[in-house]
């Protein structure tokens, strides 16, 4: 497989869209989350997207390979919450490692299926848990995890993502920076104490932040700026916006983004904003206008969906920016003159 280094700087490369969406059109009940494994489970475990991975691998394989399809040259695994912590919902925690496991198994059938070339994004959530803010609006210091918890769950994720084969390590939908440092931490960690066999590198890291509202900070309540700083210690191989907005919302952070970041930019907008039904609207040639716009700008090296879209966005998307060249690098100075 050619170094993905070597395409960025060739051309825009696409990310997929959401899983949960396409998951959704299968009306999936609580039997089929189940399946014959866990028919016996204690609690409810209908809306487990990620466990799916084991019990429903086909569908999940069907939905890569759909995206694939699209023009996808990036799938992400179906691990939004595949740790101790967001499990745990569902008494689950033991399960963790074989659903990074699972995913990535099921992300690589996807494409030896399609035959085309792509990478695997093992998908590092945000968790349902966070470091900077209290969730007792009473007591301002109290915190429902500790850093020490989150690396551990975060390494155990790494290490199945790891162990699954997957070819990028993507910490995603960042609301609090405490959070993204933990499981930058928890990376680094694992391959400290797992190098790579010869001949083989530690797994590039991809960072893509959520800005939550007008206000261009994240919910932990950094500005972009902050943000990128905070994370670039990592030394990631991209770093971009996702999520909570659409791509008209996401415009002037993007192009702030471009402005400053060293390394390759990504984003990945919802479908719009939310209806009162909490659907998404926007049509796959609305996005896929905005998204080109963006890379004319020059602004972005990967591009593709998250909350609301689908293979056809995608598609659209692939289409849109297919022609366009890719946001150059800027020379960095690295001692003042």
């Amino acid at each position: 497989m050619s170094d993905i280094r070597k395409e960025l700087e060739k051309r825009i490369l696409i990310i997929d869209g959401a899983m949960g969406t396409m998951i959704q059109r299968y009306k999936l009940s609580e039997a089929d989350y189940r399946g014959e494994r866990f028919k016996d489970w204690h609690s409810d475990v209908k809306g487990n997207n990620d466990l799916l991975n084991i019990t429903q691998p086909q569908i999940i394989t069907a939905i890569h390979k759909e995206y694939l399809d699209a023009g996808a040259d990036i799938i992400e695994t179906n691990t939004f919450s595949s740790t101790t912590i967001a499990m745990a919902d569902y008494e689950m925690q033991s399960l963790a490692y074989e659903l990074n496991v699972a995913a990535a198994k099921c992300a690589k059938e996807a494409i030896e299926q399609s035959g085309k070339q792509a990478w695997v994004a093992g998908a590092i959530g945000p968790l349902n848990k966070t470091l900077s803010l209290s969730p007792d609006v009473n007591n301002p210091g109290f915190r429902a995890v500790t850093f020490d918890a989150v690396v551990e769950a975060y390494y155990e994720q790494v290490k199945g993502l790891a162990d699954g084969g997957v070819d990028l390590l993507l910490i995603e939908t960042i609301f609090d920076t405490l959070n993204a440092k933990a499981a930058i931490f928890a990376i680094k960690k694992y391959f400290r104490e797992n190098p790579p066999l010869e001949g083989r590198e530690v797994l590039p890291i991809m960072i893509s932040g959520t800005i939550t509202d007008a206000s261009g900070r994240t919910l932990s309540g950094q500005t972009l700026e902050a943000f990128y700083t905070s994370v670039m210690h990592a030394k990631p191989l991209s770093i971009g916006l996702n999520c909570a907005l659409g791509a008209k919302e996401m415009r002037p952070h993007i192009e702030e983004l471009s402005q400053i970041a060293s390394c390759y930019v990504s984003a990945y907008p919802n479908a719009g904003l939310p209806n009162a039904m909490g659907e998404y609207d926007e049509h796959p040639t609305d996005t896929a206008h905005y998204l080109e716009d963006w890379a004319k700008e020059g602004w972005v090296n990967i591009v593709g969906g998250c909350c609301g879209t689908t293979p056809d966005h995608i598609k659209h998307i692939a289409d849109e920016v297919k022609n366009i060249a890719p946001r150059q690098l800027p020379v960095v100075q690295k001692e003042l003159v």
